[in-house]
C-alpha cells in the first residue's frame, strides 16, 4: 500500500513534459533568493541617489537660474549663466591656472611618490619612523597645513630666513603675495600634502614583491635603479593609473580650500582655480547661479580629464 501511495504522489508531482515539478518550498525559496540582492541594494541605491546623483543634477539646475542664495527667489534665466561665465576674464585665468596646477602637480607627485615608496619598502634604517613621517600629511587638518606654510613662506618666514642666510638675500620675496610665485606656492603644498600618503600606498603594493627577485636582478648587475624601473615599476603599474585618478580628482575639485587658506585666490587672480572660483562667487558675491554654471564645466572637465588619463594609461601600460 505504501508503494501505491508513493507512486500516486510522484504521478501528482510530475510536469506535463514529464519533469518533477519543484516543490512549492524550494520556488519560494528561490524567490526570496532572487529579492535578497535588491533588498541589500535599495540602502546604497538610495545613497547614491540623494547624496551623489543628486546634487549633480540639482548644481545643473541651479545654474539655469539666477539665484543670489540658496534661501531667495530664483528666476529661471536659461543659459545666461553659462554666457557670463565664458564672457568672464577671470574664468579663463582660473582655467589656465588650473591646468597649470594639474601639469605640474601630477607629474611631479606620482613619479617622486613611487621613488619614495620604493625607498620605503627597501626598509631602510628608520624607516618606520620614515613611514609615520610621510603619513602625517594626510593626518593634518587643512588649517593645519595652511599655518604652517604661511609661516614658512612670510616675508619674514623661515624660507627667506634661510636665503639670507645663505647669502640669497635677493632671492627673497612675499611668496604668497607675489604674483609669479603665489600659484607655486599653492601647488607646493598640494604635493607636500599628497606625496606621502601616496608613497605609502606604493610601498604596500611594493610589498608583494619578494626579495629574492630583486637579489635576482643585483646578481644580474641591475643596480638600484635599474631594479626600480625594471622590476617594481611593473608591479605598480595598475596602482599608478588609480594614484594618478584620484590625485586628478583631488586636485581639480579640492584645492579650493589650500588657495583660501593661504592667497584667497590672489594677488588679483593669479592663483585662482576654477574649484575656487565656484567659492568666491556662492559664498562671498552672493551669485550662486554662476557659482553652479562653473561647477557644471568643472564636472565635465573632471568627466574629460578621466578619460583621457585612461586612455593614456591604457595605451602605454
Amino acid at each position: 500500500m505504501s508503494t501505491a501511495l508513493a507512486t500516486a504522489d510522484k504521478r501528482r508531482t510530475t510536469l506535463s513534459n514529464g519533469r518533477p515539478a519543484p516543490p512549492a518550498r524550494a520556488a519560494a525559496r528561490r524567490r526570496r533568493r532572487g529579492w535578497g540582492p535588491t533588498v541589500f541594494a535599495v540602502p546604497a541605491l538610495l545613497w547614491y541617489g540623494v547624496f551623489m546623483a543628486g546634487p549633480v543634477v540639482a548644481m545643473f539646475v541651479i545654474s539655469l537660474n539666477k539665484w543670489a542664495s540658496l534661501i531667495s527667489p530664483h528666476e529661471f534665466t536659461g543659459t545666461d549663466n553659462y554666457r557670463r561665465v565664458f564672457d568672464d576674464p577671470a574664468f579663463y585665468d582660473a582655467l589656465r591656472n588650473t591646468g597649470v596646477q594639474l601639469g605640474v602637480a601630477l607629474p611631479l607627485m606620482i613619479p617622486l611618490a613611487f621613488m619614495l615608496g620604493y625607498y620605503l619598502q627597501l626598509r631602510p634604517p628608520g624607516h618606520r619612523v620614515l613611514r609615520v613621517l610621510c603619513f602625517t600629511p594626510g593626518l593634518l587638518s587643512l588649517s593645519a597645513k595652511a599655518m604652517i606654510f604661511m609661516g614658512m613662506l612670510a616675508p619674514e618666514g623661515g624660507v627667506n630666513g634661510l636665503l639670507r642666510t645663505a647669502g640669497l638675500g635677493s632671492a627673497a620675496t612675499p611668496w604668497l603675495a607675489d604674483p609669479s610665485t603665489a600659484l607655486a606656492a599653492v601647488i607646493l603644498v598640494d604635493v607636500w600634502a599628497g606625496i606621502g600618503y601616496t608613497a605609502v600606498l606604493f610601498a604596500a603594493r611594493l610589498a608583494s614583491v619578494p626579495d629574492g627577485v630583486y637579489e635576482a636582478a643585483a646578481l644580474d648587475g641591475a643596480g638600484h635603479w635599474r631594479r626600480m624601473w625594471q622590476v617594481a615599476f611593473p608591479v605598480c603599474k595598475g596602482f599608478v593609473g588609480v594614484a594618478t585618478m584620484l590625485q586628478f580628482l583631488w586636485t581639480l575639485f579640492n584645492s579650493s580650500a589650500t588657495v583660501l587658506m593661504l592667497t584667497k585666490g590672489g594677488p588679483g587672480t593669479s592663483s585662482t582655480t576654477l574649484s575656487y572660483l565656484m567659492y568666491q562667487r556662492a559664498f562671498l558675491q552672493q551669485d550662486v547661479g554662476y557659482s553652479q554654471a562653473v561647477g557644471v564645466l568643472l564636472f565635465v572637465l573632471g568627466l574629460a580629464g578621466m578619460v583621457v588619463i585612461r586612455r593614456v594609461l591604457r595605451q602605454n601600460y
